[in-house]
C-alpha cells in the first residue's frame, strides 16, 4: 500500500513540476509533453498495480515490476539517444554559424574583436624588469 501511495505522489509531483517549468518557460514544450505523458502513464500503474502484473503475465514476463523496470530502462535509453542527437545537431549548427561569422568578418575586412584579451606586450616581461 505504501508503494502505491509513493508512486502516485511521485507521478503527481513530476506532473506539477513539469507544469511549473513550462509556466516559467524553462523547459521547451516538446520535452515537457514527453514528461507529462510519462507521469500520466505512471498514475494508473501506481493505483492499479494489477494492470502491470496482468500485462506482464500476458507477455510472458515474470512480474509487473520487471516489466516496468525494463520499460523504464528502454525509455531512458531512447531519451539519451535523442538528447545525443540534439547535442550533435547543435554542435554542427554552432560550427556552421562560427564559420559563417568568420567569413562575414573577413569580407568586411574587420578583424576579430580582441578587446577582452590582453595585448601580448603586457604579458611579456622585458629584460630590464627581470
Amino acid at each position: 500500500m505504501k508503494l502505491i501511495i509513493v508512486t502516485g505522489l511521485t507521478a503527481l509531483a513530476v506532473f506539477g513540476f513539469m507544469l511549473e517549468l513550462l509556466r516559467r518557460r524553462q523547459l521547451q514544450e516538446k520535452y515537457a509533453i514527453l514528461w507529462l505523458v510519462v507521469s500520466i502513464v505512471i498514475l494508473p500503474m501506481a493505483f492499479f498495480p494489477f494492470l502491470t502484473d496482468n500485462l506482464a503475465e500476458a507477455l510472458g514476463i515474470a512480474s509487473g515490476v520487471s516489466l516496468v523496470l525494463f520499460l523504464g530502462i528502454v525509455f531512458l535509453l531512447m531519451v539519451t539517444v535523442h538528447l545525443s542527437w540534439e547535442v550533435s545537431r547543435l554542435e554542427e549548427e554552432t560550427r556552421t554559424l562560427a564559420e559563417d561569422l568568420a567569413l562575414l568578418r573577413s569580407e568586411l575586412g574587420r578583424p576579430r574583436d580582441t578587446s577582452a584579451v590582453p595585448a601580448p606586450s603586457t604579458l611579456e616581461v622585458s629584460d630590464d624588469q627581470r
